[in-house]
């Protein structure tokens, strides 16, 4: 797998774990990653373990002064449904840390249930000043409850591997009109702005021409704004939760390479079918 980052785009059958302990360190300069929103609320304990921090350093103080061992004991007590979670996907994120170029970004999207865990954990991996941003995306689709407020919304977190050196460039990110064109000069207006951190975007239509019929499916539109931002033409992006592979889709129209991984093979069919130019490793 050393030579993974080179050549052909690239769609691989895989466990991604044992995918991303083969990558060597630094190969990659933007990972986006769409993990099971662990729904399902099974009452289960786990060892607590000590934990290596992933930059070599030992153990780290986090937030309120707890140790990293310390806060995943706190959690676990508070819910033990996270602890499987949590061990799930911590290694994959510390995996994510080391194969990040030094100038690389990542962004992780979840929903409700489980951001809030996983931006503790991510604060722990990278460091609390490695994070840039909350993103919110807003949608308006599906069921209406009457006895709360609808969630609507997803949310993406972004961590940088070193807050000196990643890269962003405002320039290449698609602009949005100004909600009060009347405010602004005619050249403004034309230009449109800059977004901030709450995406308003629809879901995938499900009888649009983008659609796969894979069930977690993400728009094109949303994944290309990240893509845009936080890596340059001829830049290596990575999915290793990747699905429909919607990150390859938006990494082809903006002329980056891309490595997709999944080992379910009904998400390497809907891959192969949606980007046939790209290499099938692994099977």
């Amino acid at each position: 797998m050393s030579a993974i980052f080179s050549g052909d785009n690239k769609i691989i059958l895989a466990d991604n774990m044992e995918f991303l302990t083969s990558v060597p360190d630094e190969s990659v300069t933007m990972i986006y990653v769409d993990p099971p929103f662990n729904t399902g609320r099974t009452q289960s304990r786990t060892q607590m373990k000590t934990v290596r921090v992933a930059n070599g350093k030992g153990d780290r103080v986090g937030f309120g002064g707890h140790s990293y061992e310390t806060l995943r004991g706190a959690l676990a007590s508070y819910d033990d449904a996270f602890t499987n979670y949590w061990d799930f996907l911590e290694p994959r994120l510390e995996q994510a840390w080391r194969i990040l170029a030094e100038d690389g970004t990542l962004y992780l999207h979840l929903d409700y249930r489980e951001v809030h865990y996983a931006k503790v954990m991510l604060d722990m991996i990278f460091g609390r000043d490695h994070f840039l941003n909350e993103i919110i995306w807003a949608y308006d689709y599906g069921g209406k409850s009457r006895s709360r407020w609808p969630a609507k919304h997803d949310t993406i977190l972004v961590y940088v591997k070193d807050p000196s050196k990643y890269w962003f460039d405002s320039e290449e990110v698609d602009r949005e009109p100004y909600m009060a064109p009347g405010l602004v000069t005619p050249e403004k207006r034309e230009r449109g702005k800059m977004p901030t951190d709450v995406w308003w975007h629809t879901i995938v239509s499900p009888t649009g021409k983008e659609k796969t019929g894979y069930p977690t499916q993400k728009p094109v539109g949303l994944v290309r704004r990240m893509v845009a931002a936080s890596s340059r033409r001829g830049d290596w992006v990575l999915d290793f939760f990747a699905g429909s592979g919607t990150l390859g889709a938006a990494a082809q129209q903006l002329g980056r390479r891309y490595v997709l991984v999944d080992q379910n093979p009904q998400a390497i069919d809907v891959m192969t079918k949606r980007l046939p130019a790209a290499a099938l490793v692994g099977v």
